[in-house]
């Protein structure tokens, strides 16, 4: 099998729900690996993994975390709903928190905004209470470090 995999970092700012921590707008960031170890099944419209990628990294929340390692997925929907979905969980303090994160009408005639602006909802896992909201960017001139991040895996 043949896969890959790639660096992406996504910054930005976050704002607390009332009774989950500071009030205003804090730093938050997160560093992914993310990609495929099997290339034909990643491609196969078929597949219940078509352009579904495992995540792993680590998630910065100003006020909650710093560097919490987390795992999930990372779903290229272009063709579904033109879309692309982060979710990953992480714990802190033996807390569960799930990460969701969108970016949005994808069209060939608006990829810089796009490709570059998430928009996401942090929860608690055990309550699903709303935690927190996110707005993060893929900053354009991350391209050059992005596209040679590009690793072929084998296995």
């Amino acid at each position: 099998m043949i896969g890959f995999s790639m660096n992406e970092i996504m910054t930005g700012t976050h704002k607390f729900e009332p009774g989950f921590g500071p009030s205003g707008t804090h730093f938050m960031e997160f560093r992914a690996v993310w990609g495929t170890k099997d290339l034909a099944n990643w491609i196969n419209r078929s597949s219940k993994n078509f352009m579904v990628n495992f995540l792993k990294g680590t998630v910065t929340i100003k006020g909650l975390c710093h560097e919490a390692p987390c795992e999930g997925t990372l779903a290229l929907r272009y063709f579904s709903d033109h879309s692309i979905c982060y979710t990953f969980t992480f714990e802190v303090k033996k807390v569960r928190y799930r990460f969701v994160g969108e970016k949005v009408n994808i069209m060939p005639w608006n990829l810089p905004w796009s490709h570059t602006t998430c928009c996401g909802r942090l929860t608690e896992v055990k309550s699903g209470r709303l935690v927190s909201t996110s707005v993060t960017h893929f900053r354009l001139r991350k391209i050059p470090s992005f596209l040679s991040s590009l690793r072929f895996l084998k296995s």
